[in-house]
Parts: C-alpha cells; sequence; structure tokens
C-alpha cells in the first residue's frame, strides 16, 4: 500500500515569540516494511538554523532554532511511503515467554534494535505492580508468547475506553490505568509495562494510521493525529512485532512508523524550548491517504 501523509502543527502565540529551538521527529523511517519515497519539513517562518540527522535508534530527527520574533509558527511534513509488511507469524507458533525473556536477558548486542534497551523501566514507563499482575492473567506458564501478547492487546482494547479528553501527555502511567481512560499513548504505556514486569521487551511506536477504512470497516481509533502503538520481541527467529492495542491489531500494512523508543519521551513529534511571555494555542491537522 501506498500512502501520502501531510502532517501540519501549528502554534498560535498571544504576544510575539523571539525565540524557538524544535526538536522534530515528523519523517518517517525507511525500514522495517516501509519505503519513503519522498518526504519534506516546510516551517514558517523560515529556520535560522536547521540540522538534519537521526537519533541512536535510527529514528529522523531535526532540530530547528527560530530567532526572529514571531505570531505563528507552522510545522508541515509531506511524504509519500509505501509500506509492505511481511506477514505475522501464527502466534501459537511462537517459542514461549519465558523463553523469550531469557533470550532477550542473555542478549549481548547494544545495537539499536537489541531488546536489551527495551526490557527495563524508564522515563514514563515506571514498574507498577498492578499492571503487571494485569498482564501476567494473559501469561500462563510456557504459552507462546505472541499468543499471550495478542490476548493482552484484545483485553485492553475491550477494558480501556478511547477517551481524548481523560488524559493529558503528563498523565502518570499509573493514573491512565486505574481510570481505565486515555488515547493511544496511554493504551500503549500500559501494555509495555505490563510486558517488561514479566520480563519482555516492548518498545513504544511513534506513527500514522489508515484515515479511510477498507470498504465495509469502521474507521480505526486514533487516525486524526500522531498514533501509538508496541513493538515486541519475540526472539531471535521472529523479531519484532507490532501490536496496537488502541484497535486490537497486529500490525500490518495500515500503519506508519515514525520512531521507535522506549516511550513517548523517545520519540515525541515535537519537542523543545520556546522563549516569550505569552500562551499559547495548538492546532494539529493529520491526513493518511492511501493512494494504491
Amino acid at each position: 500500500m501506498i500512502y501520502d501523509l501531510r502532517h501540519v502543527t501549528t502554534y498560535a502565540y498571544s504576544r510575539p515569540v523571539p525565540f524557538a529551538r524544535c526538536i522534530l521527529r515528523l519523517q518517517p523511517r525507511n525500514d522495517g516494511g516501509q519505503s519513503v519515497q519522498s518526504s519534506e519539513l516546510i516551517v514558517t517562518p523560515r529556520p535560522a538554523e536547521r540540522d538534519d540527522g537521526v537519533c541512536f535508534f535510527g529514528n529522523r530527527m531535526t532540530t530547528l532554532t527560530i530567532a526572529k520574533p514571531h505570531r505563528e509558527l507552522k510545522i508541515e511534513m509531506r511524504a509519500r511511503v509505501e509500506v509492505r509488511r511481511p506477514q505475522a507469524p501464527f502466534p501459537a507458533l511462537t517459542r514461549s515467554w519465558e523463553e523469550v525473556g531469557e533470550q532477550a536477558l542473555a542478549s549481548a548486542s547494544l545495537a539499536p534494535d537489541s531488546p536489551a534497551h527495551h526490557l527495563y523501566p524508564s522515563r514514563l514507563v515506571p514498574p507498577v505492580a498492578a499492571v503487571t499482575d494485569y498482564a501476567r492473567n494473559s501469561f500462563p506458564p510456557r504459552r507462546p508468547v505472541l499468543e499471550g501478547a495478542t490476548e493482552l492487546m484484545a483485553r485492553i482494547k475491550t477494558d480501556f475506553t478511547y477517551d481524548p479528553e481523560a488524559t493529558e501527555v503528563s498523565t502518570p502511567l499509573e493514573e491512565a490505568f486505574r481510570q481505565r481512560h486515555g488515547v493511544c499513548q496511554d493504551f500503549a504505556h500500559v501494555m509495555i509495562a505490563g510486558l517488561r514486569g514479566l520480563g519482555l521487551p516492548a518498545a513504544y511506536v511513534s506513527g500514522y494510521i489508515r484515515t479511510v477504512p477498507p470498504p465495509g470497516q469502521k474507521r480505526l481509533e486514533g487516525a486524526d493525529a500522531s498514533h501509538a502503538w508496541v513493538m515486541l520481541w519475540c526472539g531471535p527467529e521472529t523479531g519484532w512485532i507490532g501490536l496496537d492495542p488502541t484497535n486490537d491489531l497486529i500490525v500490518a500494512d495500515d500503519h506508519i512508523v515514525t520512531a521507535f523508543g522506549r516511550d513517548y519521551a523517545d520519540v515525541s513529534p515535537l519537542d523543545g524550548v520556546v522563549i516569550g511571555p505569552g500562551s499559547q494555542k495548538i492546532g494539529v491537522a493529520v491526513d493518511v491517504i492511501p493512494i494504491g
């Protein structure tokens, strides 16, 4: 499937802002079953400095410095991406979750895709005993790891309510879990915390999801903004498999990956510092259009 992506973020300030420094993680990755045919970032006002590169995990990053007073900052990303992922393995044929945990713990690799980076608590995914206990119900002894993970994903979809008004970016994982309401970021963090609590390596993924559903299917939740889901390492033969607890989906060609890391703090689409005396309003618009 080929997609045209457009992501526009607009910051409107009540008073002129003399200086801003931003880190953008908006451009899709060129790996993992997806090929970026074109991409560009358009920033208004024009930055005084711009530095394009990649972070440790291989995510594309752009650092901007805007030194000219402005009342509005507009950041637009456009891209065309082809997504053709291999079919995920049959969940019941994957290794047992205990064996996968042991293999991840014994990994000697510190490469960006090593499971070792995603076994332990991180800034936004601390250990929470109640979350671990919740996940444990899907992982009886010797159960295949992907079978247990897909059940956990389905339970989160059933037990949690998608509610954009319930949480903010800063809402602690434990609070989102307790109230059972939130957005894709919350559901991904809960699932990651449960998996890591059992000793399984799980990563956080940001990106986009198909806006227009196939005929006869309902629209996927999280399609109007940057989406988030989970990647679980299922052993050396299977590698990383994407799981979307917001929509109860094994990730295939409906998802476009922008970045992955330990949690949202590693992959936030926009981050930075603004120096100014007034307030701000933020507007975000996302289009993911399948073209063939």
